[in-house]
């Protein structure tokens, strides 16, 4: 019987842990922009969702929030620093919130702000400061390490006339944090999740800079890699070692480089906001990796919203319009105008879009035609552009303002 007790109580334990319905990290639980969740509304009341709460005190940024264990986690400027803040899942109520570091420099455009998402990995939180200070807390709060990506490891983000500072998304990987200081030296760099220790550095040949994508994990051939998106194009490095694999440069936006790559086995796409698309195929050679070029089409570029990938189509938006195409092959298949530029997400057989002004749509992915099951505008936008994506999880939308957090309930009943 005590034995029976004991296993209950671990179980019961191991579930307020982990659910399978968080959305732990940015772009969700795999980093591809996909909730796991089932059982959501297929179609939208006519104003849209109910509001099960909403938050407009909680500091600036363009941080997108993760959700785990019954909290959220967001990161928000005040001022000149940087935070991260764990609110109740269920009422949005404060729990903690810790300093990270401070408002990174913008050069060029005047877009400062807090961009990371924190990402959660059993009683650990990871977040980014735009500045480039990388903290480790506890999930109470409390801090376990820190790390400098420009001081420790020469980190260099954007370029001398031009930067939004460090907005990536930390990977955590297994037993190390994977992330990109930029730089000479240290352009990617894997970290003991534990103690913030090096486990590698990775000087990318001629040195890059960091820009605003989030390191991906890819399996090739059985050769494990990291792929990120720089300011000369999109690299691969070995995961066990470090060293560089592969480049492509197709896709690189002379202005900013943002997509998070999007991967379907040992194939890669990205694309840049003012160029196109572009899918690369990696094959293993010996101790190496080479990347070719599947197709490129300027019709496929998305930026800062991403893309994910459902059925075999990718799901995007350009600037002026939201995409269906074929993943293999890049033909698309049907555009819309939607809610325009926008960020997306999907979920339980639906497309989440919300666009840059406010207005969010529901939209079911099919290659036939743009098929729209519901709309509605966020209240208060702010006064900046709504950049952060929306998240799925457990039952909430969740959507970032500037300075506000809303969670709707799209559960069916």
């Amino acid at each position: 019987m005590r034995r029976l007790v004991v296993s209950s109580l671990a179980v019961g334990l191991a579930a307020l842990v982990a659910s399978a319905d968080d959305w732990p990290q940015w772009r969700g639980p795999n980093r591809d922009g996909v909730s796991k969740e089932t059982g959501l509304l297929k179609e939208w009341p006519k104003d849209g969702p109910p509001v099960r709460w909403k938050r407009a005190d909680l500091g600036e940024g363009y941080s997108t929030p993760s959700v785990a264990a019954g909290r959220v986690y967001l990161q928000t400027n005040k001022g000149g620093d940087e935070f991260v803040v764990a609110l109740d899942e269920k009422t949005g109520a404060d729990v903690w919130a810790a300093k990270i570091g401070g408002v990174g420099q913008n050069r060029g455009m005047n877009w400062p702000g807090t961009r990371s998402t924190p990402t959660v990995d059993g009683d650990r939180v990871y977040g980014l400061a735009s500045d480039g200070e990388l903290t480790c807390l506890g999930t109470d709060g409390k801090p376990r390490w820190h790390k400098s990506l420009v001081k420790d490891f020469g980190g260099r983000v954007g370029t001398d006339k031009m930067s939004w500072a460090y907005s990536e998304s930390v990977l955590v990987d297994g037993d190390v944090v994977v992330c990109t200081p930029g730089g000479d030296e240290a352009t990617l760099v894997a970290l003991n999740k534990r103690t913030g220790d090096v486990v590698w550095k990775c000087p990318v040949p001629g040195g890059d800079a960091a820009e605003y994508a989030s390191v991906m994990p890819v399996d090739a051939g059985g050769k494990k890699q990291y792929v990120q998106f720089l300011r000369k194009g999109v690299v691969g490095v070995d995961a066990k070692t470090g060293k560089f694999l592969w480049r492509y440069a197709k896709t690189v936006d002379q202005s900013a480089n943002m997509l998070t790559p999007v991967v379907l086995g040992n194939k890669v796409f990205t694309a840049g906001g003012r160029t196109g698309g572009g899918l690369v195929e990696l094959t293993v050679e010996g101790d190496g990796v080479t990347a070719k070029e599947v197709y490129f089409d300027k019709a496929l570029a998305a930026g800062i919203g991403g893309a994910v990938l459902v059925g075999g189509h990718l799901y995007g938006a350009t600037a002026q319009v939201v995409f269906c195409a074929e993943f293999g092959t890049g033909k698309v298949l049907w555009t819309d105008r939607s809610v325009g530029a926008a960020a997306v997400c999907a979920a339980d057989g639906r497309v989440y879009l919300r666009g840059q002004k406010g207005e969010v749509a529901l939209i079911e992915p099919t290659p036939a035609e743009y098929r729209e099951k519901g709309r509605f505008t966020q209240p208060d936008p702010g006064p900046k552009p709504t950049w952060p994506h929306p998240v799925v999880a457990n039952g909430g939308l969740y959507l970032r303002a500037w300075n506000a957090l809303l969670c709707y309930d799209v559960k069916a009943k």
